[in-house]
């Protein structure tokens, strides 16, 4: 079976907005901003075998703040500069009562069926609670890159923090025995 690394999208593979200590995606493909490091650091990833999923909650459009359309250009822009395997996007708000938003873990779950991927042997790296919930709660190991938004805390600690997604490419990588000279 394969690992992978599930990666949120928002404040893992790009730049967050911020406002009032709390996170919301880039408006459009052009606001998007890269996290410093990221394809480096996703490349280590690859070359170790991981499979890289990207798994991400865009609400706004539920809520009719954005279009999946923008949602798909976004993504089209990322998919252009890292080496990304798969976007899964859960476009329900908390009131459609879904199993892919997370919390939930749905959609790892449909990716792991769909790719055979052990769960146990993947991580899930996001910036908020519901992403290391939804981790926890699929069976993977997780990493919360901690970006000291105002909200609360996970109600599964995560496996590790981070500062950044090199950071956490590195913890991935010593658990997995890659020589230092290898990581990122």
């Amino acid at each position: 079976m394969t690992a992978a690394v599930f990666l949120d999208r928002d404040g893992v593979l790009n730049e967050p907005v911020v406002r009032d200590g709390k996170p919301y995606p880039p408006a459009s493909a052009a606001d998007v901003r890269i996290v410093s490091g990221a394809a480096e650091s996703l490349l280590r990833l690859k070359d170790a075998g991981f499979l890289l999923i990207v798994v991400t909650n865009q609400p706004d459009v539920a809520r009719g703040a954005a279009t999946r359309e923008s949602v798909d250009e976004i993504h089209a822009a990322l998919a252009q500069t890292l080496p990304l395997d798969e976007f899964r996007v859960c476009c329900h708000d908390d009131a459609d009562g879904c199993t892919c938003r997370k919390p939930l873990p749905g959609m790892l779950l449909a990716a792991a069926a769909d790719h055979g991927i052990d769960l146990a042997r993947s991580y899930m790296v996001g910036d908020r609670w519901r992403d290391i919930d939804a981790g926890a709660s699929a069976g993977c190991r997780t990493i919360l890159i901690d970006r000291g938004y105002r909200e609360r805390a996970p109600l599964h600690p995560p496996t590790h923090r981070a500062a950044s997604l090199p950071e956490a490419v590195r913890l991935i990588l010593a658990a997995h025995c890659i020589p230092s000279s290898e990581r990122p």
